[in-house]
């Protein structure tokens, strides 16, 4: 394996991965921490990048990816949590809101005045979007030469234009944090960095990087694991200095207004800066960073619905992520993220407890009743997490859920984690348990 083919491999990996949430979350974090930019950066990067790093080398670890970390649960709770995550970041939230963002900032900006009905707009552009990714995810083996030696390099050139413009232009000094950043900044940023999805998509990219090595030629379990490794460490390098410049550059335009988001901030700043040019600029940044992440996911839903039921093609798998994903895309994305964001602070809390404890795995004999016992306790507080934004009533329940240590910075889940796999631990040590997980190495 050549080291060029390597580097390609990562970049392939920070193009699936940067998308419409990566975009937009860090310039709106920069513009409300102001002079707390660092630490909330910081957060911010640990979450958006970091975890998705561990996420992929805890996968690369298990010889069956995703599949391994649920099956240490219980094979159901692996089967059910799966599936579920695969079809969030793909079909049901992660594609559908990255093509409507394309939408919004890559095509919608050049038509001006245009009297067409923007349900018609949406659905033609959607169409044609939709096909250009189905057909370049038909061919997975094509896709390093597509998006890591082409596509990738153009993106990250025309943001290095733009935000090294930025730097040198908008030259005002930072304002002083927004409410939310005055304090516990750092903690902020790592709450933020779960709009971005990327550890969920991590789940699901590490089957597809594995599959592209295992296509290179490498079919021996610990190189195909140091190999993703450096592909992965590729993607987060680029994935951080990435999130730095577009975060700061948004912390630079908090003196020009009051912005909505993050499209908005990069939209005016693009204006200023570049003019008209810097109007296109931004689009294609768009547009391109969110058909790759398109593409990407659509491969790693592809190649794990055929895994688990062969017997159906992959072609049929593609076309049928790819339909689901055109009919979801048309509901708009404001309807899109209203039921995305609950579902990931849900999901989030999982992901992580699962992932942190596969890192431990070993300390603790693999045993079964850690991880359930983790999972049960963080369920119970991530599951109420997310309803409560989606209106639902606790009553009593609230009252103790926010007694819970670092509840007021969305951490609540944190210390009942903890306490379950110190229960499961306890039980297992009582019961004399030797390894009860079918699934560990």
């Amino acid at each position: 394996m050549k080291k060029k083919d390597t580097f390609f491999v990562g970049l392939m990996l920070f193009s699936m991965f940067f998308g419409a949430g990566n975009l937009i979350f860090p310039p709106f974090l920069g513009m409300g921490a102001g002079t707390s930019f660092w630490p909330a950066i910081i957060g911010f990067i640990i979450t958006a990048v970091g975890l998705p790093l561990v996420v992929i080398i805890a996968t690369a670890l298990g010889k069956d990816g995703v599949n391994t970390l649920g099956n240490r649960v219980h094979p159901w709770f692996g089967a059910i949590f799966t599936i579920v995550v695969y079809l969030s970041i793909g079909p049901f939230f992660g594609i559908p809101r990255n093509a409507n963002v394309a939408f919004e900032m890559g095509f919608k900006p050049f038509l001006g005045d245009v009297s067409i009905n923007n349900s018609i707009l949406l659905l033609s552009f959607t169409a044609i979007f939709f096909l250009l990714v189905y057909l370049l995810s038909l061919n997975p083996s094509k896709v390093v030469d597509y998006m890591g030696r082409w596509i990738t390099p153009i993106l990250l050139v025309s943001i290095v234009v733009l935000c090294v413009t930025g730097l040198f232009k908008l030259n005002h000094p930072l304002k002083a944090p927004t409410e939310t950043y005055q304090s516990a900044s750092l903690l902020k940023g790592f709450i933020d960095g779960y709009s971005t999805m990327d550890a969920l998509a991590a789940l699901a990219f590490g089957i597809v990087i594995l599959t592209t090595f295992k296509q290179k030629g490498l079919n021996d379990h610990k190189q195909l694991t140091v190999y993703t490794v450096k592909a992965g460490l590729v993607a987060g390098a680029a994935l951080a200095l990435v999130y730095l410049a577009i975060g700061y550059l948004g912390a630079r335009m908090a003196s020009y207004g009051n912005f909505d988001n993050g499209t908005a901030i990069l939209s005016s700043a693009s204006t200023i800066l570049l003019g008209n040019s810097g109007k296109v600029l931004l689009g294609m940044i768009f547009t391109l960073a969110c058909f790759t992440t398109c593409v990407g996911l659509t491969i790693a839903c592809g190649q794990f619905f055929n895994t688990i039921a062969p017997k159906i093609s992959y072609k049929m798998f593609v076309t049928l992520v790819t339909l689901v994903s055109f009919l979801i895309a048309n509901l708009g994305l404001n309807q899109i993220i209203t039921i995305s964001v609950p579902f990931l602070v849900m999901a989030y809390p999982l992901t992580i407890v699962v992932v942190a404890l596969s890192f431990f795995h070993r300390y603790f004999n693999g045993s079964r009743k850690v991880y359930t016992g983790a999972m049960i306790l963080t369920g119970l507080v991530s599951l109420h997490d997310g309803l409560k934004m989606f209106g639902v009533d606790w009553g009593v329940v609230e009252s103790v859920m926010r007694s819970l240590p670092l509840t007021s910075v969305d951490l609540g889940w944190v210390a009942p984690a903890i306490i379950g796999g110190g229960i499961g631990l306890l039980i297992h040590k009582i019961s004399g348990s030797a390894i009860t997980d079918e699934g560990s190495e």
